[in-house]
């Protein structure tokens, strides 16, 4: 008999990639909101909204790509409904469209990227430890911080061992301290800023602001939606799923990315928004929200082990719970040496978050297509047993990411397609058109499959 996480509070959930059975289904979409919510309530959305200043955005530039960026958490929302429809993770049901086999190099790409956020919470972690050291008066070289790195990735392992509902406890206990030190945060850059009167950037570097702000919201967490969705009873309203996801993480990543933006215009020269904090805000302040900033970071990189885990089992990689886990956290140690080493994290996060609209737009919108098309129904065939290869998918996939690497900007590759629009980077909006209209066209000819039964009966998925 599987430990869960519903019923167990502080056991190592063992349940993977299988399905949730009905009678464990707990929650409402409220509680969705506060998840995720909670999730997004972190420094790193400060650092997403900093790093629009350094793009050349004028004020009010920041404002409507933060704004235009943060709807994506719609697509978030519609991702969402496919939890409590089919009990299982995202990447489960992914497999169900792309086949067995080509689903896996689309898995593997998306523990990348959850490796790839895992990484920068981690290096937050450090250089907020290193912070509060320098302003403690001890410098530390690179063993120094070496050895703090590590310490760090051993404890943020042991939050996602202990599964969905410890997650879940621990970022709804955090969210009222880190509103409350942001709330302040907000209060003390309002104080002390005085807006700019700076140019308008062109239409390359606004375009590439709104792509900056989509991955780090939205379209980025959609690979997690259905992973923590799948906790819901079947049946849940879908219009108060996405409204719950929409508006609990939109409205509060908005609001601090806004803040993160003020903070950007405060510290113009510092290399990260972590190391100019004691520079530009009392003591009193800085020790505390930098503490603060430390647990919350480690909570957050929770979920992303969780969630990595998870993809690392749907890509057939025969790894346990502990050792997937384990597996994670090793990549992320070292990953996170890499980048402190090269000391340039803002160029680092913004090409990291960049690349990654590739594969995540054109996946995203074939998902939620995907989801109307079947009408919601979701056959045990067809998640245990899938296909080798899914053909609709496959194409639409490939299709999806040319069209939104063709037109993507980063420091490292431009596309044809943005270099003959002037340097214009519309991967996002390519990424999902294509990708989705794509898919409409090849596979709304298919039949509806039945809805999955509404027992027990099947737990296991196999590989």
């Amino acid at each position: 008999m599987q430990g869960t996480a519903t019923t167990r509070r502080f056991t190592v959930e063992q349940r993977g990639i299988d399905r949730v059975p009905v009678g464990e289904r707990r929650g409402t979409p409220f509680h969705l909101a506060g998840l995720w919510g909670g999730i997004v309530l972190n420094p790193l959305t400060v650092v997403y909204g900093a790093l629009l200043v350094s793009f050349g955005l004028s004020p009010l530039q920041c404002l409507l790509a933060v704004l235009i960026g943060n709807l994506t958490w719609i697509a978030t929302g519609l991702v969402s409904l496919i939890g409590p429809a089919a009990g299982t993770p995202t990447f489960v049901v992914s497999r169900s469209i792309m086949g067995r086999w080509g689903n896996r190099p689309l898995a593997l790409l998306n523990w990348l990227m959850q490796v790839g956020y895992e990484v920068l919470d981690l290096v937050l972690m450090v250089l907020a430890v290193t912070a509060l050291l320098d302003m403690a008066g001890v410098e530390i070289g690179g063993t120094g911080k070496l050895l703090v790195m590590v310490a760090l990735s051993l404890a943020q392992s042991a939050l996602p061992l202990l599964g969905h509902a410890a997650i879940l406890r621990t970022v709804r206990t955090l969210i009222v301290p880190f509103a409350a030190g942001f709330a302040v945060l907000a209060y003390l850059t309002a104080d002390r800023l005085t807006v700019p009167e700076a140019p308008d950037a062109g239409w390359a570097a606004f375009l590439g602001g709104i792509a900056l702000v989509a991955s780090g919201s939205g379209l980025g967490w959609t690979p997690n939606a259905a992973d923590v969705a799948r906790y819901l009873p079947v049946g849940s309203d879908r219009r108060r799923v996405v409204g719950a996801v929409a508006l609990g993480a939109g409205v509060p990543q908005i609001l601090l990315m806004l803040v993160g933006v003020g903070v950007g215009f405060l510290t113009p020269a510092a290399s990260d928004v972590v190391s100019g904090l004691p520079a530009a805000f009392p003591t009193w302040f800085a020790v505390p929200f930098l503490l603060l900033l430390i647990v919350q970071l480690g909570s957050l990189n929770g979920l992303n082990l969780y969630s990595s885990g998870l993809t690392l089992q749907a890509a057939g990689v025969p790894l346990g719970r502990v050792a997937a886990v384990a597996l994670d956290s090793v990549a992320c140690t070292v990953l996170a040496g890499i980048v402190l080493a090269s000391g340039d994290f803002n160029t680092a996060l913004s090409n990291f978050l960049l690349f990654m609209i590739v594969w995540f737009a054109p996946w995203s919108a074939i998902l939620v297509v995907d989801y109307f098309l079947r009408r919601a129904s979701y056959s045990d065939a067809e998640l245990e047993r899938p296909a080798r290869w899914g053909t609709p998918g496959l194409i639409a996939q490939a299709l999806g990411m040319a069209a939104s690497g063709l037109c993507l900007v980063t420091t490292i590759w431009s596309g044809w397609a943005a270099q003959a629009l002037g340097g214009l980077d519309l991967s996002v909006f390519a990424g999902l058109a294509v990708g989705g209209l794509t898919y409409l066209l090849l596979a709304r000819r298919a039949r509806p499959v039945r809805s999955v039964p509404n027992t027990e009966a099947t737990e296991g998925i196999t590989l």
